[in-house]
């Protein structure tokens, strides 16, 4: 693995209280993470294959490379990482160090890729798969138990998804959210077996279905046509409330426990992929996007496009949750 320095650009305030991050650009930011022990922000770059840090109060920021296309990103509670790839569940002891190989992906590689994960209260991973062609629902939730064995087993917990991402659980653990970004919907799935094993979910439940993109609008002409976008990555706040991004909307939202809009805010970017609670006392929202595969205009109009942001909220979030190792 190759770690390398960036010589980012310098921070500033854009518009509506967002502030850029002083780190190059990303084609496809996601899975942002704080590791407030360390003052830094952790995130993927998936279509550069690149793991990134940056440590806020310097500024200073550096990526590392990966030896395949990254999914996911959950740390650990000895310090480390784990890091979806398409082939399989890695874990990266620190910064730097080589992947050790912990679980060989259970589905079709040809098919599917893991395109989100996030840790339950109880030490385990929980990751979901997409679908490429985006032509069956065949996206999966799966577990993957603690680390209280060298190989820890992996098991299928739940199916039914084109694509997969924003997963996230209640503060109390009982219930997971899944948004399926195809069919621009956000469920909940209650939890009834606690911390045991193997776990299992019940019946997915919508708490929110957003507006489509309008039939045949290209993709780069969405602004055009007021497209909110579709739930990307996602995380819940001291209260219980459940932030995501919208992707091609331009926009994140803040949802109640019943699915209703309590905030919404406009971001420097068309893209945003992801987001995450951070800072001394989780009352700064961190929000990655993209720009790869965006139009000429675009990016003109928001040439900051795949840079990280932040901006303060006056509920804090919840410290990242651990795998345990």
């Amino acid at each position: 693995m190759d770690a390398r320095p960036s010589a980012p650009p310098t921070a500033d305030t854009g518009p509506d209280g967002w502030t850029r991050l002083p780190a190059a650009p990303c084609a496809h930011g996601a899975c942002p993470v704080w590791r407030g022990l360390e003052d830094r922000l952790y995130w993927l770059d998936t279509a550069e294959q690149r793991l990134w840090r940056l440590h806020v109060p310097s500024g200073h920021s550096e990526w590392q490379a990966l030896p395949g296309a990254p999914g996911a990103l959950a740390p650990c509670r000895r310090g480390g990482w784990l890091i979806a790839l398409r082939d399989g569940i890695y874990h990266l002891a620190g910064w730097g160090l080589p992947l050790e190989r912990l679980v060989d992906a259970p589905y079709d590689t040809r098919r599917l890729h893991v395109s989100t994960a996030t840790c339950d209260p109880w030490g385990r991973l929980w990751l979901a798969t997409s679908v490429d062609a985006r032509d069956r629902a065949e996206g999966a939730v799966y577990c993957l138990r603690a680390r209280d064995r060298q190989r820890p087993e992996l098991t299928l917990v739940q199916t039914g998804a084109v694509t997969s991402n924003g997963l996230a659980w209640s503060p109390d653990g009982t219930r997971l959210y899944w948004a399926d970004p195809h069919r621009h919907t956000i469920d909940t799935l209650p939890l009834s077996t606690a911390g045991h094993w193997p776990p299992t979910l019940g019946a997915r439940l919508l708490l929110r279905r957003f507006q489509p993109r309008p039939a045949g609008t290209p993709a780069a002409d969405t602004a055009a046509h007021a497209y909110g976008g579709r739930p990307a990555g996602a995380a819940i706040d001291s209260v219980g409330r459940y932030w995501v991004a919208m992707e091609e909307g331009g926009r994140v939202v803040c949802l109640d426990e019943r699915g209703h809009i309590v905030t919404e805010w406009s971001l420097p970017a068309r893209c945003p992929t992801a987001l995450c609670f951070g800072g001394p006392d989780l009352r700064t929202l961190f929000v990655t996007t993209a720009r790869r595969h965006r139009s000429a205009a675009e990016l003109a109009q928001f040439p900051d496009s795949g840079s990280v942001w932040s901006r303060r909220v006056s509920v804090p979030g919840r410290p990242a949750p651990l795998y345990w190792d």
